[in-house]
């Protein structure tokens, strides 16, 4: 006789699915989120209530609902769903896709939905692969990806499938998905008030993220045979979480944009936010630092030009310290930056020289420019006429040009009137004046 015992070490047991597949919707009515592409009238609504499949790139955070969309576009439209990862797959496993959509035709004459998730870990010739079946109609492309389309989609791609961006949860909404979950898989497992909005505070607008921090909680409430659950509870059980924070892709990006507009907008206070938040993401204070650098010289300039020294000390204090120490450095220079006088007067003129030397020739020297170390050099006129600025009145040569000859002169610095540069701004314009006033001269002569 068989012991059910012993036979049951030796039966293949399905591993329980995790909480957010569980509860993946099975219909568009179930699907919480993304009003702006599936309210009525909205495109994503449309095609739904048209039946007629098209290619289309969703772009997203993670948990906001990619993959689901995906699977109900297959089940709404009556088509074949086949989902690879670019992660792992390769060319060869695009063909293989693609003859099993061939197959389908063939044997059903169901259309084939491709989801490509992680679309943008394809290189070029994996993501040329696709073109000639979207393009024959063979297959709709649908990719899901967390990263800007225009930067890492082929533009053939690109072309021919249309771009939706998808936008994290609102808090309201995680609450409908908090409230969906603990009914169905938490046995009615009791929440605090607080503990649901510590909860629903850091799911940070992915679905799944919360439906994982949930399931947490429930083991953790079973194991303490608890039917309630409080802030602090939460707060123990769950594992040290950081805000999303994608090193190197759009949130990256996305946050450092909003530190230094911050800085030039001059708000300090939306400044150590951001800051901040990129440093409670785990991104590289030193990369930070940098960055602080940068606003210096682009936005601030010479209108203060302490703010170089500063945020350069920032980061050597980071350097020395480490964090947490080196840290506070960082939100000084942040503040500090944000309250300076701004300019970007410097950075213009650069950006200004750059174009005219880009597309200028390569105008010699003027002689009396040139450097005379030899008696030859002095023979051939080098150094001759130059005027020895210190020797003129105010150690300054007026109506002298600098410039190539046949070049017009250009006045491609114009300090503000903020800060420092006011005052260069007053000193130009005399001594502007004083080359009206020698050239002046040299005509009467």
């Amino acid at each position: 006789m068989k012991n059910p015992e012993i036979g049951s070490l030796f039966e293949k047991r399905e591993p329980r699915a995790p909480l957010a597949d569980r509860l993946r919707p099975r219909s568009l009515a179930e699907f919480v989120g993304q009003a702006h592409l599936l309210g009525p009238g909205k495109p994503l609504r449309l095609a739904f209530e048209a039946g007629k499949p098209h290619s289309m790139i969703l772009w997203g955070p993670p948990g906001v609902g990619k993959t689901t969309l995906a699977r109900l576009m297959a089940r709404a439209f009556d088509a074949e769903f086949i989902a690879i990862s670019a992660v792992f797959a390769g060319v060869k496993d695009i063909r293989d896709a693609v003859a099993r959509a061939e197959l389908n035709l063939q044997q059903s004459g169901h259309h084939t939905i491709m989801f490509v998730d992680e679309a943008h870990r394809f290189n070029k010739a994996q993501q040329d692969a696709f073109l000639p079946y979207v393009e024959r109609g063979l297959l709709t492309f649908i990719g899901a990806t967390t990263e800007n389309p225009s930067f890492e989609v082929i533009s053939a791609l690109l072309s021919r499938a249309a771009v939706y961006v998808l936008q994290p949860l609102t808090e309201e909404e995680l609450g409908r998905l908090f409230d969906r979950a603990r009914g169905s898989a938490l046995d009615g497992l009791a929440f605090a008030p607080g503990a649901r909005e510590l909860l629903l505070g850091s799911a940070d607008g992915d679905a799944r993220r919360l439906y994982n921090m949930l399931e947490q909680i429930g083991i953790a409430a079973a194991e303490a045979r608890r039917t309630e659950v409080d802030e602090t509870f939460v707060s123990n059980a769950l594992a040290q979480r950081l805000r999303r924070f994608d090193k190197g892709g759009d949130q990256f990006y996305d946050q450092i944009s909003a530190l230094h507009k911050s800085v030039r907008g001059s708000s300090p206070d939306a400044a150590l936010y951001w800051l901040t938040r990129m440093l409670d993401g785990g991104a590289d204070p030193l990369y930070v630092g940098r960055r602080l650098v940068r606003m210096a010289v682009e936005d601030i300039g010479l209108a203060d030009p302490r703010a170089l020294r500063i945020a350069l000390d920032a980061c050597e204090t980071y350097e020395r310290l480490g964090s947490p120490e080196g840290e506070l450095a960082l939100a000084e220079a942040a503040l500090y930056l944000a309250v300076a006088p701004k300019s970007n007067a410097a950075y213009a003129a650069f950006g200004a020289v750059q174009e005219l030397v880009r597309n200028d020739k390569s105008r010699p020297v003027p002689e009396h420019l040139r450097n005379a170390p030899t008696r030859l050099m002095k023979e051939l006129g080098y150094g001759r006429d130059y005027r020895y600025a210190h020797d003129e009145p105010d150690a300054y040569a007026a109506g002298e040009d600098y410039f190539p000859a046949e070049l017009p002169r250009h006045e491609f610095y114009e300090p503000t009137e903020r800060g420092l540069e006011a005052r260069i701004r007053e000193h130009l314009q005399r001594l502007r004046q004083l080359d009206a006033q020698a050239k002046g001269h040299k005509k009467k002569d």
